[in-house]
């Protein structure tokens, strides 16, 4: 759970934590997990771009992550302790090119055994990141390498994995950028969504009544563990503080653009709760979403763009309206607010305030992603045949323990798995039956393509993702290929639902992994 501690005494030791990483080489081999690595300087270059509004960019084909405990200033009254990637929140963005192999050693300088998942990035099984399903936690003290090719550009983040629901909050994560072979914007910038808890909840101060269920034992694919729903929450209501790139209000640095430049901003959503981003003053399309791109976007202006836990959607716009224009989320809160930068012209006389407009003051639609840009020939369509069919219905339920998140009235690990072959064609129906709780559901390893919302078929362009949030009520069909061998989570991305049963799997019943869980290694997938 973020708790933020308010203390001038702590200004001090946030001075100097900005993210920093060389490349490094290295002879281990990929997933080598030991105590003590001997780390080289590489002699590949790496280069320190200009901040992606505010995060620190790595180029190169090797990093080094370290999971540490630093401070973080969100605001000119509140700084707070958490955990990072190098000592910043968010870690450094990883930015490669597409068909790189890519070698990231994780360093584990945490009190706590610690993974990293690549969202959205279809590696190798044993790379997923996911204690006690395709590794073990890797401990402190010890140093992990994950190892893939990035064969598909976009918009990705990487995250821990282990005890997601607390390490997460805590600030491990960050962004990684596939270039493609198009042409580069004059200038890209990353935008990463949390929000944070201003005072811990009662005088809980190690974060044990947000744990959910205890995952330590858990056996992959066992029906045996026994759960422990997690207890009633209501996030909305404990979030107080909301954040781009780790700060909130005036300490968000604003995007400087020029006019007559095209701009690409890319939003990550790695907190738990729902956003809907405005960007001012401009004609702007949606390139991509989860990275993946959009069939010929049309402009589009003064709509909203909701992203939900663990989406990704990159906008573009030409800078062609001087003026003090802002980016921000519109909602009812008041903490909201503080989730806005400005988009600053350099070299303009009209630096002035165009139409800045309090965010509660103004409705706007959202747009509809379903209905959006142009239809194309895709490769799945709704009648053709699939080797495997399946229904997910998402459900709360409240307990004797607590509020649990079901699917099929059932909770992880007991939930039934999607057993497939490779080659397979998979369609699943996902239904939310929840009363009030949004789902994001995110699949591992597999990009998949949504073919119709409420019973009506998608009109616009192809929409391919791996991240799909389900308001009440709502019911999409996707499809996807099962084209990568693997155990693969499947579960919903606000992971206190995810911590409280709302978990399955994809499972290949022709892979054998040869993984085998260590019961002392503390593995917490969710």
């Amino acid at each position: 759970m973020k708790k933020l501690w308010m203390s001038t005494l702590l200004l001090s030791l946030a001075i100097g934590l900005a993210a920093c990483s060389n490349a490094e080489k290295n002879s281990m081999p990929a997933g080598h997990n030991m105590d003590n690595m001997n780390q080289n300087t590489s002699n590949q270059p790496v280069s320190q771009k200009e901040s992606s509004g505010s995060i620190e960019t790595l180029t190169g084909t090797e990093f080094t992550l370290t999971a540490k405990e630093a401070t973080l200033q969100i605001n000119e009254q509140t700084t707070l302790p958490v955990w990072t990637f190098n000592g910043s929140v968010p870690g450094p963005q990883l930015q490669v090119k597409q068909g790189d192999t890519v070698k990231i050693h994780l360093k584990n300088e945490l009190p706590d055994p610690v993974t990293i998942h690549w969202h959205g990035v279809p590696v190798p099984n044993n790379m997923d990141g996911i204690p006690g399903v395709t590794q073990n936690a890797v401990q402190p003290g010890e140093t992990f390498t994950y190892e893939f090719k990035a064969d598909d550009p976009g918009t990705y983040w990487y995250h821990s994995h282990q005890d997601g629901v607390n390490q997460l909050d805590k600030g491990l994560y960050g962004t990684f950028v596939v270039e493609g072979k198009e042409q580069k914007p004059d200038r890209d910038y990353t935008l990463v969504l949390d929000e944070w808890m201003s005072q811990p909840a009662g005088e809980q101060k190690d974060n044990s009544s947000m744990e959910g269920m205890d995952h330590s034992q858990m056996g992959h694919g066992s029906n045996t563990d026994q759960q422990k729903p997690e207890q009633d929450h209501d996030m909305s209501m404990m979030y107080d503080l909301y954040t781009l790139n780790g700060k909130s209000g005036s300490l968000v640095e604003p995007l400087k653009v020029k006019v007559g430049e095209r701009v690409r901003i890319r939003l990550v959503n790695a907190g738990f709760m729902k956003q809907q981003i405005h960007l001012q003053g401009h004609d702007f399309a949606i390139v991509s979403t989860d990275g993946q791109p959009i069939n010929n976007p049309p402009q589009i202006k003064d709509q909203l763009v909701s992203i939900a836990p663990g989406e990704r959607y990159d906008l573009e716009f030409t800078a062609s309206n001087p003026g003090q224009w802002h980016i921000d989320s519109h909602g009812d809160s008041k903490e909201v607010k503080g989730l806005k930068a400005m988009i600053q012209y350099e070299g303009s006389s009209q630096n002035t305030t165009g139409s800045d407009q309090a965010n509660e003051s103004i409705q706007l639609p959202v747009v509809d992603i379903s209905n959006y840009g142009k239809a194309v020939e895709s490769k799945y369509t709704l009648d053709q045949k699939y080797n495997l069919e399946y229904t997910m219905n998402l459900g709360t339920e409240s307990t004797d323990k607590g509020t649990i998140y079901t699917i099929n009235d059932k909770t992880f690990p007991n939930t039934e798995p999607l057993k497939v072959k490779k080659g397979d064609l998979v369609k699943v129906r996902l239904v939310n039956k929840s009363e009030k709780d949004e789902h994001p559901m995110h699949l591992h390893g597999h990009f998949f393509q949504v073919l119709s919302k409420n019973g009506k078929p998608v009109q616009g362009s192809p929409i391919i993702k791996d991240t799909l949030n389900l308001k009440p009520g709502e019911e999409y069909v996707v499809a996807f290929e099962a084209d990568n061998e693997g155990n693969w989570m499947f579960h919903c991305h606000d992971l206190h639902h995810a911590s409280a049963g709302m978990v399955t799997e994809v499972m290949y019943t022709d892979y054998k992994s040869d993984f085998v869980p260590d019961p002392s290694a503390g593995n917490k997938p969710e």
